[in-house]
């Protein structure tokens, strides 16, 4: 999260696919908040030994779900027996990590730590809060494609990321319903809302939905803006080189406004972990989310009954743009004078290292070339090529725009939305333009 990103969750709101022309989109927004408590839980990064190989390391994770979490752990204790580097980790709630991550880079931040691509990346390097770990691309550069080369590139033209795994945004559903109901995957937004209005008169949710943490919302928001605009218009919009007052946003408010009476009604009460128990108890047609959210499936039967399509197309570029946001680790400006901590960055970036974290976390995408793709589900496949075979590809609304502007903008405008339908978009217009004139 998601995030996603993920992202004032990614709770929270995501291949070993090097064959994937990746990204053309980097842009990501941070929740820079200066002024709230540190993070609980994280501890500063250590020092190297005299030696000059430290032989511990501190990691800071926001993947405080149960899968991620897990994945992670199974990637630091392989990490520690191949190297002999103690690792400790500190988990944090995922909202609360991506809330106070400014803070917590300005303080004692670990030596390594869990964030995202582009925009969200490149603003805390400008901040001079990240160590450059062009040495550990040299190592590791082989197993890239060009495009996360790309995402992972501060503005400095430094590297600052390894990329662990990317996800696909799209609509999942139990395979079963809709064979039991004879549901057919919509092309089109006329079939999806048709499909809809069949579900809701079968007494389901048509379109799961929640958006209690304020960030899934942006996923719609963008589906519809990239079918109705383009994808250059949503990476223009988010850069503000385009109006929020104009027509081209209010379309999109206002084809939002024809699925509304089919999205779940309680959605501002709900987190998306809520949403995803709805899909896998059959009490919902589809849910658009990115594909963490089949984490949430520990049941092998409901996993393998998920399937997934991309969003239908509207008016433009047919389904040419789709968002998969990447995750990696980045070095604090600390954890750059640690040797061990560079040592595990480049174990991340190794087929090896993502086959570890894989093993556990399927529901994402693994990214370093030659990782293995053997085991990959049906699903997994599918989510794959729909990543490989896009033309545009953007990361998510709260990584491709200003912070202040995801966080202290859309989240309020998108809930009020949500709860009565309307929207100013001049108010929009207004906020934008005083956000980005202050950079």
């Amino acid at each position: 999260m998601t995030m996603h990103e993920d992202a004032l969750r990614r709770a929270s709101s995501h291949g070993g696919w090097d064959r994937r022309t990746l990204l053309k989109t980097l842009g990501v927004g941070a929740v820079a908040m200066a002024g709230v408590p540190l993070l609980a839980a994280c501890t500063g990064g250590s020092a190297p030994a005299a030696s000059g190989a430290a032989k511990t390391l501190t990691f800071g994770s926001g993947s405080s779900d149960e899968v991620p979490k897990n994945a992670y752990k199974a990637l630091t204790d392989a990490f520690e027996k191949k190297s002999g580097v103690k690792t400790t980790t500190n988990v944090v709630p995922h909202n609360d990590f991506q809330n106070k991550i400014n803070t917590y880079l300005q303080g004692s931040p670990d030596d390594t730590f869990t964030w995202f691509a582009g925009y969200r990346m490149q603003y805390y390097a400008d901040k001079g809060l990240l160590a450059p770990i062009d040495d550990v691309w040299e190592k590791i550069g082989g197993n890239y494609s060009d495009a996360l080369k790309k995402a992972s590139k501060g503005s400095d033209g430094k590297m600052y990321l390894v990329p662990n795994y990317n996800y696909p945004w799209g609509f999942f559903y139990r395979k079963s319903l809709w064979a039991e109901k004879g549901y057919q995957v919509p092309k089109t937004f006329d079939e999806l809302t048709t499909l809809s209005k069949k579900m809701q008169g079968d007494g389901l949710i048509p379109i799961e939905f929640a958006d209690k943490d304020g960030w899934p919302a942006m996923g719609t928001f963008d589906y519809l803006n990239m079918r109705l605009n383009g994808y250059q218009f949503h990476m223009d919009l988010t850069a503000h080189k385009e109006s929020w007052d104009q027509k081209k946003v209010s379309d999109v408010f206002d084809t939002w406004k024809e699925l509304l009476p089919y999205q779940n009604p309680n959605a501002l009460g709900m987190t998306w972990q809520d949403s995803a128990k709805n899909l896998g108890d059959k009490k919902s047609g589809m849910y658009l989310l990115g594909s963490f959210l089949t984490q949430q499936y520990t049941d092998k039967t409901v996993a393998d009954d998920i399937d997934f399509f991309p969003f239908p197309e509207i008016a433009m570029e047919g389904q040419d743009a789709i968002e998969a946001p990447i995750d990696g680790l980045l070095l604090s400006k600390k954890g750059g004078q640690n040797p061990a901590a560079k040592d595990f960055l480049a174990y991340l970036g190794t087929p090896e290292g993502q086959d570890v974290y894989a093993s556990v976390d399927s529901a994402n995408i693994a990214t370093a070339k030659g990782s293995d793709t053997s085991k990959f589900s049906p699903l997994n496949k599918k989510m794959a090529d729909a990543i490989s075979n896009a033309k545009s590809i953007s990361q998510f609304f709260d990584r491709d725009a200003l912070p202040a502007m995801a966080n202290n903008v859309m989240i309020p405008a998108l809930q009020s939305f949500i709860k009565d339908g309307t929207v100013d978009v001049k108010n929009l217009e207004a906020q934008a333009k005083s956000l980005y004139a202050a950079q």
